[in-house]
């Protein structure tokens, strides 16, 4: 083909591609995309392939009673089943990329009702809406004529994403943590807590590692094994119980509530609302988290979501890769 109709060809393709990337998509279009990227794994998760399994206890605090009724916050002891993760579809990623971290929680409530958190060690989401999530996936899509993402495509998606930029910022200053045992993490999303007296409080948290937030140095990242954070985990919990002190952030009526991409003022009210314990970590395969559907939107009475539109994307999403998963697809 001649080199001048091919290079108009592809612009052609490209400009399609972005163009169904500006219109809102489809869960299944977000989760194809997702195995273009990294590729097929039948049997597992689409996004956060690599995870381990945790499990614990979470004791809420009395002071949190006061802006929801969930039974969470009642001050027992509430079973807890976790994953921690690596975000990223590839099965074959080193513990040390720059990608973020996840945990996501299970909580067992009294009446065999169940509360989900989905959290991130990163503060912010990288898109404001599911149209720039998707858009990302597009632009990082591999050339096949050079086995790499179009840094062009790239830069393009950063220059029309602005919503973009300040998880990039983040992660340009952060390395990953030394361990999971050392990351704090954050609920990303606004969500409202719901009190005795139907009272409404805008809220978002953070776990915060009682051992402290500690990060791999420049040197150590091109150092470490590529696989370290499952291993040290299970060596810790083996020695004693690992804990995180959730620290509730309370909201004002003004602050934003449905873009995971802006920070909230710094003053904001903070308590602290409980402590996980975690006491067991567990190879996934076979245990008790790797068939879990860790939907954030599923809820038990005094919490609440808001209207941010990844959130609620997030559970048809989860829900079409879940499908695929359990399938062996």
């Amino acid at each position: 083909m001649n080199s001048k109709i091919f290079s108009v060809a592809m612009a052609s393709v490209f400009c399609a591609l972005n163009a169904t990337a500006q219109q809102a998509p489809t869960a299944d279009q977000v989760v194809s995309g997702l195995e273009k990227l990294a590729g097929v794994h039948p049997g597992e998760r689409r996004n956060h392939i690599i995870g381990i399994c945790v499990g614990g206890s979470f004791i809420g605090t009395k002071e949190a009673q006061a802006f929801t009724r969930s039974p969470l916050f009642a001050g027992a002891a509430i079973p807890v089943i976790g994953r921690f993760s690596l975000a990223g579809g590839n099965p074959k990623a080193p513990d040390a990329t720059k990608n973020p971290r996840g945990l996501a929680l299970q909580f067992k409530l009294p009446g065999n009702s169940i509360q989900h958190f989905a959290m991130l060690n990163v503060p912010v989401f990288g898109a404001a809406t599911p149209q720039t999530f998707y858009s990302a996936l597009l632009s990082n899509m591999v050339d096949p004529a050079t086995g790499k993402p179009d840094p062009e495509k790239q830069k393009q998606f950063r220059e029309t994403h602005p919503d973009a930029k300040p998880l990039g910022e983040f992660m340009a200053k952060n390395n990953p943590p030394v361990s999971y045992a050392n990351s704090d993490f954050f609920s990303v999303h606004t969500f409202k807590f719901i009190n005795a007296n139907n009272q409404t409080t805008l809220v978002r948290w953070r776990f915060v590692p009682e051992d402290g937030v500690k990060r791999l140095t420049d040197a150590e990242m091109g150092t470490m094994p590529a696989r370290f954070l499952d291993e040290d985990l299970i060596a810790k919990t083996k020695a004693g119980p690992v804990r995180w002190n959730m620290i509730l952030t309370i909201g004002e009526a003004s602050d934003e509530q449905n873009n995971p991409t802006v920070y909230w003022p710094a003053e904001r009210k903070t308590i602290q609302a409980g402590v996980l314990t975690l006491t067991s970590a567990t190879p996934q395969k076979g245990a008790d988290c790797e068939k879990i559907n860790f939907d954030p939107l599923v809820m038990g009475d005094g919490i609440a979501p808001t209207d941010d539109p990844v959130l609620q994307f997030r559970s048809p999403a989860y829900a079409a890769s879940f499908v695929k998963r359990i399938t062996g697809n």
